[in-house]
């Protein structure tokens, strides 16, 4: 189903540098996925909802309660540079 021209391709746009190697065995790979999808494709799934979480869990965490904040000396204390009570980082151009 899908040739190694289309492998390259994709790695192209994904901006994957694949060996020769590499893209023979993604192709079948990519070959297994595909009939994968197509089997599920087949499936009645007509009376089968929607379903973002299939196990229906809620939020497991605890609530976000404020605190108090760290006082600027301690956190700072293991920064390796600090300016005016900020973390001092290198400047991306």
């Amino acid at each position: 189903m899908i040739s190694e021209e289309e492998v390259r391709h994709v790695a192209s746009l994904a901006r994957l540098g694949l060996t020769e190697d590499e893209v023979k065995k993604m192709s079948g790979q990519l070959d297994a996925i595909l009939e994968s999808i197509d089997q599920i494709g087949e499936l009645d799934l007509e009376d089968v909802p929607p379903t973002a979480n299939a196990l229906n869990l809620t939020n497991v965490l605890r609530p976000d309660e404020p605190h108090e904040c760290l006082p600027p000396e301690e956190a700072l204390s293991t920064a390796p540079d600090a300016a005016d009570d900020l973390f001092a980082v290198p400047r991306i151009d």
